[in-house]
């Protein structure tokens, strides 16, 4: 890993943008077909993501953010819901103790079936909430887990402060089951069975 090797996808701001401004943002990012690469196992990163979201190698935490970035972009998970790096000539295991990434902040524009949300990742990604990026409410040993969708079977938890700001609409609009809704989508606040 070069430690010099310059930021190439710095994170995308939500503060002053339109969310259809974001939504242009985030399509013009250009990530790895990561999708379309199928190299053999070649074993362990010895990386691991935490709960808290911090990237660690050989047990000592990534202190530079643009690595952790460029990492993310060659993540996915697999069917069997392993996550891998992968590259075009190497796929390799990294433990991730809950999801890939976090949601740390949202912005909300509109109102009911007209409102549209967009998370931004503790990677510097956006999300938009949508019926291709759903969110879903898991019971987990630790208590619920409310995540979103990202890319190639990867999901992101929703910060405890994002999740209050959902649950926050969800009862100024008095919506049964509480939820809410994005891109005229409905998402129940609610775990799943």
């Amino acid at each position: 890993m070069d430690a010099a090797m310059p930021e190439s996808r710095p994170p995308i701001e939500l503060r002053g943008l339109s969310l259809a401004h974001l939504q242009k943002l985030a399509a013009e990012r250009r990530l790895p077909p990561v999708e379309q690469w199928t190299p053999e196992r070649c074993g362990h990163s010895a990386m691991r993501i935490a709960r808290d979201g911090t990237w660690y190698h050989e047990g000592s935490p990534i202190g530079r953010p643009a690595m952790a970035r460029l990492f993310a972009t060659v993540l996915r998970r697999e069917k069997d819901g392993r996550h891998v790096l992968v590259t075009p000539v190497e796929k390799l295991d990294i433990d991730v103790d809950s999801t890939a990434f976090r949601a740390i902040e949202m912005r909300s524009e509109g109102e009911r079936e007209g409102r549209r949300i967009a998370f931004l990742l503790d990677t510097g990604d956006l999300v938009m909430l949508d019926k291709d990026h759903p969110l879903a409410i898991l019971q987990e040993e630790y208590g619920l887990s409310p995540r979103v969708a990202v890319r190639h079977g990867l999901e992101a938890e929703l910060a405890r402060p994002v999740y209050y700001e959902l649950a926050e609409i969800a009862l100024a609009e008095g919506n049964q089951p509480p939820g809410v809704w994005s891109n005229g989508t409905f998402f129940p606040l609610e775990a799943g069975e």
